[in-house]
């Protein structure tokens, strides 16, 4: 593929394109616009009203138009070549539609004419005749600027550098007061252009003339890191600077080309101390700050900016989301709440954090109403599953499933979303359903890890070992580096008690992968206690609730003190647990157990 080709499939030329099938015009409209004004009398004859006052309008616009136009009689040849081109091209020989509208251009030089040669020749790669007629263009009309940028485009392709700056130049050089301007939007019309040492060239010519001109070193730096030469952007950068030391475009750059951490946040709080209301450079500095994870320090940057300009959202968006990181609620709350009410930004993403926020405080009726409000986004699917969690704590399970219908009417195969309903049918005891909504989805999505996994808890509910087993052996084999299948498969035989042996291997070779996971642990000390080493399960399961005080690993704890005849020591452990988790189900059952 070569460069015009290449421009061509990125879109950089292709819009221009979008009519070039379409017939130009009927043949008749077409020829009586080289002989006709489109006169009252002709409107009429066509049976279109017209009032007085149209007339005159169109009789001026009519007038205007032909000024622009070639004066030339219709001939037969004329018509006959037009009618040819519209033909071929309609049959999809666009070879022939091109090389006859570019004939029919060079001897009317009408505008039409020469503008659909150009596009013609561009649709049928006729890149010769698509240069020249655009050449054609451009000396007809010198303020087409669509031509301009095409010619400019198809010169660069071509590798004719030379006369690409000479064109530019010629632009500059009349461009008076607006030369740095001018400069400054070089790149961007070259942009997409792929061969970027190409356009550094023409920069670098193009630039020349202005050395004394900030914008032209900011350019060349430009092109200097299109190609990856961070030192000659940086020395372009410093030059730009030091014709221009307040300038924040300039600072920004230079920012950029620094290494990331110390470095780069040290100029920038230089640049600020000598320049204090450059706005766009602090904005940066706290993004920057946020990047390196110094949160307080970037919010307080943040807070600058937001006494300066209190009404603009990216900045209240970024305090509020900085001050949640800090947990300062409060003020994340008031900043996302003015956020809201001004309606810009990321509107369904400060509703998924007001949610956050509402249900951290146990307003889960605010929360609702939040989550519910979230539309789009990467937050619709979590605030969707919130939401649903929240209904089931309300027993209002279908609820909660219509939530989860809400987020998946957009994405019906998400396996996070079929996860999330099956879990809320297993917090409803309605395993049965669940496992049957799981295997449908792991029919059609037979290796995502996500529904092996889930599948095989909800098979074990079910008290169907095989079906457990089977999944996660898949889930071992498709994941052989990943904890999570060896720890749950070597629980379910340990807490069985089969397979002891083997669970315990299941578990080592969990905990392997993860040392310090405590959930691993847990595991290792319960499948300790189920083959009778209570004091080493003791340990083991201790190390587990410091890192994690988890109800189930206090459960476990209390049921291995009391094997051991420790009974109080079990029972106080079991009423601090159920304070922290009032409803944990699998605590709560094996209390029951040993403390009627």
């Amino acid at each position: 593929m070569n460069s015009i080709d290449h421009l061509m499939a990125s879109g950089l030329l292709r819009h221009t394109l979008r009519s070039t099938l379409r017939p130009m015009v009927l043949a008749l409209f077409f020829c009586s616009s080289f002989a006709l004004a489109k006169s009252p009398s002709v409107l009429l004859a066509q049976g279109v009203p017209t009032s007085s006052a149209d007339q005159a309008s169109e009789t001026a616009t009519s007038a205007k138009e032909d000024e622009r136009l070639p004066k030339m009689v219709l001939t037969e040849k004329i018509l006959y070549e037009f009618l040819l081109a519209e033909i071929a091209g309609q049959r999809g020989q666009m070879a022939i539609a091109s090389e006859v509208y570019f004939d029919l251009a060079k001897n009317t030089r009408d505008p039409r004419i020469v503008r659909r040669a150009a596009e013609v020749a561009l649709y049928a790669r006729q890149y010769p005749i698509a240069l020249e007629a655009s050449r054609m263009r451009v000396a007809i009309d010198p303020q087409d600027r669509e031509a301009q940028r095409i010619l400019a485009t198809l010169l660069l392709a071509s590798g004719r550098i030379d006369e690409l700056a000479i064109n530019l130049a010629h632009d500059l050089e009349n461009a008076g007061p607006r030369t740095g301007d001018l400069l400054l939007q070089q790149p961007r019309v070259f942009a997409n252009y792929p061969d970027k040492a190409a356009v550094k060239r023409l920069l670098d010519q193009l630039t020349q003339p202005y050395a004394a001109l900030p914008e032209a070193h900011l350019v060349r730096a430009q092109a200097a890191l299109a190609v990856n030469d961070k030192a000659g952007a940086m020395s372009e950068v410093d030059q730009a600077l030091a014709l221009r030391p307040t300038w924040e475009p300039a600072a920004l750059l230079k920012a950029g080309l620094l290494a990331q951490g110390a470095p780069q946040l040290d100029f920038l709080k230089r640049f600020l101390a000598a320049n204090p209301s450059a706005h766009d450079v602090r904005l940066g500095y706290a993004r920057t700050l946020v990047a390196e994870k110094r949160y307080d320090d970037a919010r307080k940057e943040f807070e600058k900016l937001l006494r300066l300009n209190p009404e603009n959202p990216d900045v209240l968006f970024a305090v509020g989301i900085l001050s949640l990181q800090l947990n300062d609620v409060a003020t994340a709350e008031k900043h996302l709440k003015h956020f809201m009410l001004l309606g810009r930004g990321e509107q369904d993403a400060a509703r998924f954090y007001l949610g956050q926020i509402a249900e951290h405080a146990g307003k889960n009726d605010e929360a609702l109403e939040w989550y519910r409000a979230v539309a789009d986004g990467e937050q619709k699917v979590p605030a969707h599953v919130r939401a649903a969690q929240l209904l089931v704590q309300q027993n209002k399970l279908e609820e909660a499933r219509e939530q989860i219908a809400i987020a998946r009417a957009s994405t019906p195969t998400d396996s996070r979303l079929i996860i999330a309903e099956a879990q809320l049918l297993r917090e409803g005891g309605r395993y049965a359903e669940g496992y049957a909504m799981l295997s449908a989805a792991l029919e059609a999505q037979p290796d995502d890890p996500d529904l092996l996994y889930e599948t095989a808890l909800m098979a074990e509910k079910l008290n169907d070992v095989t079906t457990m087993e089977r999944h996660l052996r898949h889930l071992i084999k498709l994941k052989p580096e990943e904890a999570i299948a060896y720890n749950a498969l070597g629980y379910s035989l340990a807490d069985r008690k089969v397979r002891l042996a083997e669970a315990m291997q299941l578990i080592d070779r969990a905990l392997t992968l993860k040392p310090d996971d405590p959930f691993i642990l847990d595991s290792k000390g319960w499948a300790l206690f189920r083959q009778g080493q209570a004091n080493e399960a003791l340990t083991t399961l201790k190390k587990a609730y410091a890192l994690k005080p988890d109800a189930e690993i206090a459960a476990h704890i209390g049921e291995v003190l009391w094997s051991l005849g420790r009974h109080d020591e079990a029972i106080k452990l079991w009423r601090d647990a159920t304070l922290a988790h009032p409803e944990n189900e699998a605590l709560a059952t094996t209390i029951k157990r040993f403390v009627p």
